[in-house]
């Protein structure tokens, strides 16, 4: 932002200009509260942030768990979702008289 000390010194020449040496005390204690609750507003934020994704996570990995829990088991492949019954019924039958 200031690349030298004779940029800073300009700087706090015209803010000694413009708002007088009697008020520049007061705007330098405001600016300095204003950051100050500007990073504490942050900091809070940033928190709320990370506790939601915590709830999320944990509640996703209950779901997750449950759901396991409540599927029975089944000699099936992972990832198939079609059932024993209806493989069976799929599959083609040849006859002695080789019909499909």
């Amino acid at each position: 932002m200031f690349s030298s000390p004779v940029d800073v010194a300009i700087v706090l020449g015209v803010a000694l200009l413009v708002f007088g040496p009697k008020k520049l005390p007061e705007l330098g204690k405001s600016l300095g509260q204003g950051l100050g609750n500007f990073k504490k507003a942050l900091t809070d934020a940033q928190e709320d942030v990370t506790s939601i994704k915590d709830r999320e996570r944990d509640t996703a990995s209950k779901n997750t768990v449950n759901a396991d829990e409540a599927q029975p088991k089944s000699s099936a492949p992972a990832g198939s979702s079609v059932k024993t019954e209806e493989k069976a019924a799929t599959v083609p039958h040849s006859g002695s008289d080789g019909e499909t």
